[in-house]
């Protein structure tokens, strides 16, 4: 393995503050809180250097709020100079952790998403049943309350086997344990949704049971996104008994267990619900869920456009994008209905 040292420097540098405060602030210019920052930004960006190199940084508490998305989740938020250190941290560790995932990991991750895992779930498929010409078996799992259970002392570990950089560690001990779950029983455990390097640190940690899936269980067909993953092969017993040594890692090395309640093993024939889409032979459509869910996103965005919190290209931004997703199924008629619903309520 590949040691990294010296990136504290990198990390609290002000041109890497100045260029994470560039990329936190966009569609974000319009925001109370973030207008108060940029109206004294190089004080507030120096003193938050200050703060780092003196070893005198300390992170803020969160706001917390509900979203429905399409289930209710509860978002705790940083202070716009926490979110903006968070930038900063980002920009240095992901590099470093990028080249170490591997490919099938979907999550947070430039080139991949949501859109890329489905296309690689549909030909990973076709691979294992001979284009629809077999059988074969879908096990789909997830992880109970994933990242309110995330330990933050094996993940610290994970980490300092990788950065070998005292400071640059105790810069991201104070991110990681900046938050603890009230779900967990634990007073060292979970990370807050809604971070830019929760993102990072989940995959971070899960990357540790890829590896074992991937090099120890040598499973060829396995897909993940966050603590969603997919395992598609021709044995229905395979399967089966491949979900002891899996749920024995999570549990002993990861301090994790997977959703009784959510493991599925079925033919394919049967459908698989993945990332928002049903996928069956010769045919993929949207969940209605996220049919109902980009209307509502849609409906409410016109309403922020109208009242001149976001300008109109952001709004056809955001159409392209639920166009998008829609071109990854059978949907047509499903994207004309949604052209035709956002000229109608951009006019009313």
């Amino acid at each position: 393995m590949k040691f990294i040292k010296n990136i504290f420097n990198q990390i609290i540098s002000l041109e890497n503050l100045f260029s994470a405060w560039d990329e936190f602030k966009k569609d974000k210019q319009k925001k109370s809180d973030v207008l108060k920052f940029e109206f004294n930004l190089e004080q507030n960006i120096f003193q938050l250097y200050q703060s780092l190199k003196n070893c005198e940084y300390k992170h803020d508490f969160y706001t917390s709020f509900y979203i429905i998305d399409p289930k209710r989740r509860h978002i705790h938020k940083a202070t716009v100079r926490d979110r903006v250190f968070h930038h900063a941290v980002f920009t240095i560790l992901n590099p470093i952790f990028e080249p170490t995932f591997i490919n099938n990991s979907f999550s947070c991750r430039v080139g991949k998403g949501t859109h890329k895992g489905i296309s690689v779930l549909k030909n990973t498929i076709k691979k294992v049943n001979r284009n629809n010409t077999q059988t074969c078996f879908i096990l789909k799992c997830d992880i109970v309350k994933f990242f309110a259970n995330i330990d933050h002392q094996i993940l610290l570990d994970i980490i300092d086997k990788k950065i070998k950089d005292k400071e640059a560690m105790r810069l991201i001990k104070e991110i990681i344990e900046s938050f603890v779950s009230s779900e967990s029983n634990s007073n060292r455990k979970g990370l807050p949704i809604g971070n830019l390097t929760s993102q990072l640190f989940a995959n971070i940690y899960l990357n540790k049971f890829d590896q074992f899936v991937k090099h120890k269980l040598k499973i060829k067909h396995y897909l993940r996104y966050t603590d969603d993953f997919i395992i598609v092969d021709r044995s229905e017993k395979y399967l089966k008994k491949i979900l002891k040594p899996i749920k024995l890692f999570l549990g002993r090395e990861l301090r994790l267990k997977i959703h009784p309640d959510k493991i599925i093993i079925r033919k394919f024939l049967q459908g698989v619900d993945f990332l928002g889409y049903i996928l069956l032979p010769y045919y993929c459509s949207v969940r209605v869920k996220t049919k109902q869910r980009i209307f509502k996103k849609l409906r409410r965005k016109i309403e922020d456009y109208k009242q001149g919190l976001i300008n109109q290209k952001t709004l056809e931004q955001l159409l392209c994008s639920y166009l998008g997703v829609l071109s990854h199924a059978n949907a047509h008629k499903l994207s004309q209905a949604l052209k035709n619903q956002f000229w109608f309520w951009l006019r009313e």
